[in-house]
């Protein structure tokens, strides 16, 4: 069983991709925030995060530039509205496993999930 951390400002978004995983078989946890997505990695990390872009406090692109300063190694699946391929570059150039763009479908979700862990 992996821990995934769900970065994600919509309660219904997360809600909904949380009961997913939950059902797969994952620990999940959700944050609303990217300070608060740091704090927990930093607390004990997780197995994979699934990090939205649009974020209230910190733009997800910094939240992904501050984790690969600080040397962390999880994995991170970007989840997002933004199709902007400026916005998918600068992610794919902080390591991330996968760039999905909102809506999407559950399997290719699941399989990116499954691939990064």
């Amino acid at each position: 069983m992996a821990t995934v951390l769900i970065v994600e400002d919509d309660p219904l978004i997360a809600s909904f991709i949380q009961k997913a995983l939950v059902r797969r078989g994952h620990d999940v946890e959700w944050v609303q925030t990217g300070k608060a997505a740091l704090d927990r990695i930093d607390k004990t990390g997780v197995d994979l995060q699934l990090l939205d872009l649009g974020l209230p406090d910190i733009d997800g692109l910094d939240v992904l530039r501050q984790l690969k300063e600080r040397g962390d190694q999880t994995p991170v699946i970007v989840i997002t509205s933004r199709s902007d391929p400026v916005d998918r570059s600068k992610a794919e150039s902080f390591g991330v496993k996968a760039y999905l763009t909102k809506p999407f479908p559950l399997a290719d979700l699941f399989a990116l999930v499954d691939a990064a862990l």
